[in-house]
């Protein structure tokens, strides 16, 4: 060997260096927080006009939805007619009572009868507070 001299063996380094999985996971928070609220698609309706003022709710509400093609929707997942009061009984159950608010969202286009049909089986489980969803009228004149 030459008589030079020999370089030091770098130690090596035993800690984790966190600040790029940090970077990264504050991006992905942010891209689910933006993304999220366009994953909560609902039951497309075309919901009649109204002028009445919106209702403030704390929690999120419990929406039947009748299409067009008198479909009855629970929140977003499709149900039938006569399984309607088995489950809304349970709902009853497990939210604290029939108190509950419920909002029956029909399309402006559903037969009359299909929407009787829903808020009867509402009546007959024991839920008293039935409120229609509209749209905000936004042309005052009559068509």
């Amino acid at each position: 060997m030459s008589g030079g001299r020999r370089r030091p063996r770098q130690r090596v380094m035993s800690e984790i260096n966190v600040t790029p999985m940090v970077d990264v996971m504050l991006v992905l928070l942010i891209i689910f927080m933006v993304s999220a609220p366009l994953l909560t698609v609902g039951v497309p309706i075309d919901l009649p006009q109204s002028q009445a003022k919106t209702i403030d709710q704390d929690k999120e509400p419990l929406t039947l939805s009748v299409n067009d093609k008198g479909k009855v929707f629970l929140q977003n997942d499709e149900i039938g007619i006569d399984d309607l009061m088995v489950k809304l009984k349970a709902i009853a159950e497990t939210r604290g009572g029939n108190e509950t608010r419920i909002y029956v969202r029909g399309d402006k286009n559903v037969n009359y009868g299909a929407v009787m049909a829903v808020m009867g089986r509402l009546s007959g489980a024991g839920f008293s507070k039935v409120a229609l969803v509209t749209e905000y009228e936004t042309d005052t004149k009559a068509k």
